[in-house]
């Protein structure tokens, strides 16, 4: 049965079907699927594969997006189910990430963020319109590996040079 489950749920994510997805991750920590297996066997490779498709072209970024959404309604079902059980996902290194001070997109941001995370990273999302004292300040809190600076529009790039300067 779980193998039919891990499919069911990789499948909600490539379809962007957060429906689906949450309810597959409700299911799965019924039948007690450990959670740590839900997440690494069935949504991971779910979220890689239209990441794989993606770079071929083959998937767009509407397509990234619904699927970022349903892998995070799944995860909104099984972390803290995965926290109670004081489960451990394998974690790869520390990440800060945020949109510079002016700036309040965030799409790209969240897609980003969360490929890193379902790739097994720690990430800390500082949000938008981040001043460089707050990523500084957020880099040393959590010992971050990596800080990622995100701008959309052309009028707060400028912020990113003075983001990488406090740092």
């Amino acid at each position: 049965m779980s193998d039919e489950l891990f499919a069911a749920l990789r499948q909600s994510v490539i379809d962007g079907d957060a429906v689906q997805s949450a309810t597959l991750a409700q299911q799965a920590l019924d039948d007690g699927v450990p959670p740590l297996d839900a997440i690494e066997i069935g949504l991971v490779p779910g979220l890689s594969y239209v990441g794989e498709q993606f770079g071929l072209g083959e998937l767009f970024l509407p397509d990234m997006m619904l699927a970022a959404r349903a892998m995070q309604k799944a995860l909104d079902i099984l972390e803290p189910e995965l926290q109670a059980q004081s489960a451990q996902r394998k974690v790869v290194g520390r990440v800060v990430i945020g949109t510079v001070k002016g700036d309040i997109h965030e799409i790209g941001k969240n897609l980003v963020g969360m490929m890193l995370s379902t790739s097994g990273f720690e990430v800390h999302d500082l949000g938008v319109d981040v001043a460089p004292d707050r990523f500084v300040e957020a880099a040393r809190e959590h010992d971050a590996d990596i800080v990622g600076v995100s701008a959309l529009l052309t009028t707060t790039m400028l912020q990113i040079r003075q983001t990488i300067r406090a740092l």
